[in-house]
């Protein structure tokens, strides 16, 4: 079975995967992963990397490729990235989290030690460039839920709550 979840910053994708990875006993990978991979085979730090890649639309394409790629040579796997349900064709199942911003600012705040002033205006100006980026180079609007087979509000119920609710929706798929 091959799951995709994405979301936008604060939804708590990564959270989901993790517990689902558990629950299910099926691998996850992340885009943040496959990102660390690159950097790593390139010889570069994190931060190197992350600079090298801004303006540089192949790296973008290549972390989307790869995920593909896993998820085609793989049976069990849960993919977790943004744009994972648009490239990862043979996917059983694709989530989408949604929270509301207010939630999602205090959750960045709390996780990465700044105000909640501050991870507003971070999470606005990411997400605008996400967007712009997103739409030129893989024709994407990240706003269109058609793709998704369930959306779920993460302020509504916690990662064990959540994960409760897809594997129920794995049974009558």
């Amino acid at each position: 079975m091959i799951i995709t979840i994405g979301g936008l910053a604060g939804t708590g994708t990564t959270t989901l995967a993790e517990v689902l990875s558990e629950k299910l006993n099926v691998p996850y990978i992340s885009a943040g992963f496959i990102f660390r991979e690159m950097a790593a085979e390139r010889g570069m730090s994190v931060l190197e990397f992350s600079e090298f890649a801004e303006g540089n639309a192949e790296i973008d394409k290549e972390i989307d490729k790869r995920q593909a790629e896993k998820a085609k040579s793989s049976d069990n796997l849960i993919l977790e990235g943004r744009l994972s349900a648009f490239f990862v064709e043979n996917a059983d199942l694709k989530i989408c989290l949604m929270t509301p911003f207010e939630v999602r600012s205090k959750r960045i705040a709390q996780r990465e030690g700044k105000s909640v002033d501050v991870a507003k205006n971070e999470i606005i100006i990411r997400e605008e460039s996400e967007s712009l980026r997103y739409k030129e180079i893989h024709n994407i609007d990240i706003r269109n839920m058609e793709i998704y087979d369930l959306i779920i509000n993460t302020d509504s119920f916690n990662p064990e709550s959540i994960s409760e609710i897809i594997t129920t929706t794995l049974k009558v798929i």
